[in-house]
C-alpha cells in the first residue's frame, strides 16, 4: 500500500533567499514540491495573494492546501519538531 503525501505547493520568485531556503529545508526532508514563479506577476501572483489571505511576499507555503506562511513559518514548524506531523496527515 502506498503512503499517502499530502500535496506540498510553494509559490516563488526567481531571486529571492527565502524561497531558495524554503525549498532547500524541503528538499533535506526529501519532500517534493509543486513550484510556481510568480517573477513576471499575471493570474498565478493574483492566485496566490487570495489563497495566502493577501500576503504578498514570497514564498508562499501550502501544504494538503492549507496555508502554512513563508519560509521563516515553516523553519519554525520544523524547528518545533511540529512539520513532520503536517507532513504525514
Amino acid at each position: 500500500m502506498e503512503k499517502f503525501v499530502p500535496k506540498v505547493e510553494i509559490y516563488t520568485k526567481f531571486t529571492c533567499g527565502y524561497c531558495v531556503r524554503a525549498k532547500a529545508l524541503l528538499k533535506n526532508k526529501s519532500v517534493e514540491f509543486d513550484e510556481t514563479d510568480i517573477s513576471l506577476g499575471g493570474a498565478k501572483r493574483e492566485e496566490m495573494i487570495q489563497r495566502a489571505n493577501g500576503q504578498t511576499t514570497v514564498p508562499q507555503i501550502f501544504i494538503a492546501g492549507q496555508h502554512i506562511g513563508g519560509s521563516d513559518d515553516l523553519a519554525e514548524l520544523e524547528r518545533a519538531g511540529k512539520l513532520d506531523a503536517i507532513l504525514a496527515a
